[in-house]
């Protein structure tokens, strides 16, 4: 079987399209409904998965924006929403960024910039990695439809 003509052309496949045009979000909601699903099932005990760092919980606690949502494990708070960024010119362990006007701001630098949003039980000390997702950079002008 000949693989000649098979590749880059219209309407074929490769692997470069698994990767997309540039950064994207990446959602680890499945991830997260698989590890309570696990835990509901008896497959993991609490202090296994309730291990929040304490920088963790001090963040969620301080400068944590509320969710909608009770924690999947105690069901006794609501969970809080901190972000983090990453990225070339910030600290190694990242900023945590606190106001829109912070991540506004981060959002307008011309390097590639990633940002971490955890959610965190301040209770039971839960949390788990929501998304990641582009700041700065090429991600500003993907989301923003800037030309460039």
């Amino acid at each position: 079987m000949s693989t000649k003509g098979q590749g880059q052309g219209q309407g074929q496949f490769s692997a470069g399209a698994l990767r997309g045009a540039g950064r994207g979000v990446v959602d680890h909601r499945l991830s997260r409904r698989h590890l309570v699903n696990e835990f509901r099932r008896g497959r993991l005990r609490q202090d296994q998965i309730c291990d929040a760092h304490p920088e963790l919980i001090r963040a969620a606690r301080n400068v944590g924006t509320e969710s909608r949502s009770a924690c999947p494990i105690c069901q006794e708070s609501t969970l809080r929403l901190v972000t983090y960024v990453f990225g070339s010119r910030l600290p190694a362990q990242g900023r945590c960024v606190s106001t829109a006007k912070e991540m506004a701001a981060l959002n307008q630098r011309s390097d590639d910039l990633t940002a971490y949003v955890v959610e965190a039980c301040i209770d039971c000390r839960w949390h788990h990695l929501l998304r990641v997702l582009p700041v700065g950079g090429s991600g500003r002008r993907a989301r923003t439809g800037s030309a460039g």
